[in-house]
């Protein structure tokens, strides 16, 4: 840092007043230390030339004196006549040279201390006007210095008077500016506190003009600020009236979606428990082929109301990430089979490139992701095909979910993770039938919030579309369990034979219950129905023993619960038991009823469940419980 630029930074950080002064003194001192510095230097030159003049003179007359003297070369009048100048004032020694150059007389000072002197040197002319020698007298220059010392004095105490002198007139003039100034400055401050700030209108008439103009602006300014406030207090109020609408609207919404998804997947369960019963032995082609019809638009329901289902349970709060380390290309692998076979079938290619990396999150909601977006890839993809993949980033691993589908519009990209938002294709095939309801991105970005990380989209229309999904990359521990991949435990076998198992269905439905026996019923299993807990705690007073497993629905007729039902039947003295599995089926996307089911540790489907997930859950559940007993 150079000098000039920390003599800035000290000059900034001086007060006005400090820094007038400091300008006042400064051409003060540099004008003083000038003239003192000149007429100093013209009083030592003058001290100096009187001293030489002195010498000369007291040269001549010794020199005078001694032309008879050097005639004759008298050597004690010569001596004689050179320690009577030496007597002089000032004059430190007087010698004598003849023409030769030899000195026949030397005359020097012993009373007093010999410092530096000047020599002037004057010739002995004789009568006949030839030299005969010279004289040489060393002038003492302590009279020079004594007047050096006595100046210095004078100029310290001429330019320390001075100095006091014009600091005391500038600090008065720095005052005189800088006050007005700093009480305008102090009542900014009060004026930005919101206090009143007028001044005080004294001083100068720059000054005074100065004060004026600030008064005016600080009373228009506390006026704005007035009305400002005001219009703040009723925008905020609006706000909140506004916020109060929108919270009502949002829960009357998630109040409408529950209650039309319960109401709607009642008969659509129902749907598939007997399009199930129908092809039950059934050969007629045509009657399979409606059958099948039957089950693809049951599927595609089943489709909408899961992805509006796993929203409520995002709402709910029901969900919190279990994290655990797995080899990512596990999870690849389950994609590729969930999703080959419908990629196939539109002429598609699905590529799931393998990987060796492992990851620490939640298996399922990471499954879920993937799952949305490779199903949203395909919905969108007309041809060529989907490719999912993984690459280290760091200390994370990135995964790319890439298609050739349709894109995605600059202008729609940052509103197609808003629930219910759907950009409207151009020039696909396929009809409305192959869409969803705009939440499966949606679901997405709350899935990824909740494992700490981010979901980065990159499309370009008629060109495609990647998805992004970052997640934590972790060391690889080959000795670790396998992740969970399906809720139900640990795996059973779908096709397990339920001849001789007693199962106790609980629905208020009539219909659901009657497509529950004959599915159940065509398994080999033993149906006991009821609709209701007085139904159920009957069949329990006359059953012979506890059913293998309860099948219930979550809300009965009356308000009763399907808890609150298996509850009493633990407690019935012939209810059930540890040997009895609990397994309940519901349609209800209430957030505060899927908390309830989250917090009740049953195991739970939602409605509409497919014959499949069914049979697959009640194995699940049974193996749960023989394995149980078994470790007893």
């Amino acid at each position: 840092m150079s000098w000039s630029f920390r003599a800035l930074r000290l000059l900034a950080g001086l007060t006005l007043a400090q820094q007038l002064v400091l300008l006042a003194l400064l051409p003060a001192t540099v004008a003083t230390l000038g003239a003192i510095a000149v007429l100093t230097r013209q009083h030592l030159d003058n001290l100096t030339a009187l001293m030489r003049a002195n010498a000369q003179t007291v040269a001549l007359q010794v020199a005078t004196v001694a032309q008879s003297q050097m005639q004759h070369m008298d050597r004690r009048a010569l001596q004689r006549t050179a320690l009577s100048g030496s007597f002089q004032p000032h004059v430190q020694q007087v010698q004598i040279w003849s023409e030769e150059g030899e000195i026949v007389a030397n005359a020097e000072t012993v009373d007093r201390q010999r410092g530096d002197g000047l020599q002037v040197v004057a010739p002995i002319t004789g009568e006949d006007g030839r030299h005969n020698g010279k004289v040489m007298v060393e002038m003492s220059l302590d009279a020079v210095a004594s007047a050096k010392q006595a100046v210095w004095l004078n100029v310290v105490i001429v330019l320390g008077a001075s100095l006091v002198g014009v600091g005391l007139a500038g600090w008065w003039a720095a005052r005189r500016i800088s006050a007005p100034i700093q009480a305008l400055g102090e009542a900014v401050d009060r004026l930005g506190a919101g206090e009143d700030a007028q001044v005080e209108i004294a001083g100068s008439a720059e000054v005074r003009r100065l004060q004026h103009g600030f008064n005016l602006a600080a009373r228009a300014l506390l006026d704005s600020r007035d009305q400002l406030e005001s219009r703040i207090v009723d925008a905020t109020a609006e706000l909140a009236r506004k916020n109060q609408q929108l919270e009502v609207a949002s829960q009357a919404k998630t109040r409408l979606l529950a209650a039309a998804s319960h109401d709607l997947r009642q008969p659509l369960h129902a749907l598939t428990l007997f399009s199930d019963g129908l092809a039950k032995g059934e050969t007629d082609p045509v009657r399979l082929q409606r059958i099948g019809h039957i089950r693809e638009c049951v599927e595609s329901l089943d489709r909408l109301f899961s992805e509006l289902l796993n929203l409520s349970q995002l709402d709910a709060g029901v969900l919190q990430p279990q994290w655990t380390d797995f080899p990512l290309d596990t999870l690849f692998d389950e994609i590729s089979r969930n999703f080959r076979a419908v990629a196939e079938q539109k002429n598609l290619r699905l590529v799931v490139r393998k990987t060796e990396a492992w990851v620490r999150c939640d298996y399922v909601m990471l499954s879920r992701i993937l799952n949305n977006l490779v199903s949203n890839s395909l919905r969108h993809t007309i041809e060529g095909g989907i490719l999912v993949g993984a690459r280290r980033r760091g200390k994370a691993i990135r995964i790319d979910v890439w298609d050739t589908g349709i894109g995605i519009a600059a202008h729609h990209q940052p509103r197609v993770f808003e629930e219910f938002y759907q950009v409207e294709p151009q020039g696909r095939q396929g009809g409305r039938e192959s869409r969803g309801m705009g939440l499966g991105l949606a679901t997405v970005q709350r899935l990824a919030a909740l494992l700490n990380t981010r979901v980065e989209l990159i499309s370009r229309p008629h060109k495609g579309t990647c998805v992004r999904v970052p997640v934590r990359a972790t060391a690889p521990a080959p000795n670790l369990p396998a992740p969970p991949t399906q809720p139900f435990g640990p795996p059973a076998d779908d096709d397990a034979s339920l001849v001789d198992t007693v199962v106790l269905v609980i629905d208020d439905e009539r219909t659901i219950l009657e497509g529950l026996q004959v599915v159940l019923a065509n398994w080999g299993a033993r149906v006991l129905a009821a609709q209701s807990r007085s139904e159920a705690l009957a069949l329990a007073d006359a059953w012979e023993r506890p059913p293998d497993i309860v099948v219930s629905d979550l809300l009965l007729q009356g308000g009763d619960n399907g808890l609150d039902v298996i509850a009493a039947l633990e407690r019935h003295p012939r209810g059930i038991g540890a040997s009895t599995a609990r397994l309940l089926v519901t349609g209800e996307t209430k957030p505060d009823r899927l908390r309830e089911v989250a917090s009740a540790g049953v195991a739970v489907l939602y409605k509409p469940v497919s014959p499949r997930v069914l049979r697959q859950a009640i194995n699940s559940q049974l193996a749960a419980v023989r394995s149980a007993a078994a470790a007893l």
